[in-house]
């Protein structure tokens, strides 16, 4: 967590099954300037009961912003992005697809489904970190962003 401003935290809803990414994107927003706290799930059923507060989640803050990788363990998160954009309570809440894909019929498909944006993971460190500074710069400090 970052911090305290006298701001509102935001809350950064990452949807990654790897652990070193969830380690380095964690990494890169550890010197932010605005309040924050990361909340991470592994896999895309972990996703939608978070955002729809069931079970364990019921008490899960609503997110500002959802880092969603696209190749997830047991839901898909082509299909996570899916529900969350037909889902009137959650398809306001900004979406950045954040993976290794490059595949151009993903990238058509996400923006079908009305992804805010679609950003490829660098694997290189520091352009990771620029990466993910920049998503964090725009959407979280930039951009007015919907109450619930």
């Amino acid at each position: 967590m970052s911090v305290e401003t006298g701001e509102k935290h935001k809350t950064i809803f990452l949807v990654e099954d790897n652990k070193a990414d969830i380690r380095l994107i964690q990494e890169a927003l550890k010197n932010s300037s605005v309040p924050y706290q990361v909340v991470t799930v592994r896999d895309g059923i972990d996703a939608m009961a978070y955002l729809r507060q069931e079970g364990e989640y019921a008490d899960a803050p609503r997110p500002d912003l959802i880092l969603l990788d696209l190749n997830l363990p047991k839901k898909d998160g082509r299909e996570v992005l899916a529900e969350i954009k037909a889902d009137p309570l959650l398809k306001r809440i900004p979406v950045v697809v954040l993976t290794t894909s490059k595949n151009e019929d993903d990238i058509f498909h996400s923006y079908d489904l009305h992804v805010n944006c679609y950003i490829t993971k660098s694997r290189n460190l520091n352009q990771l970190f620029q990466i993910v500074k920049s998503i964090e710069d725009f959407w979280l400090s930039t951009v007015t962003l919907p109450s619930e």
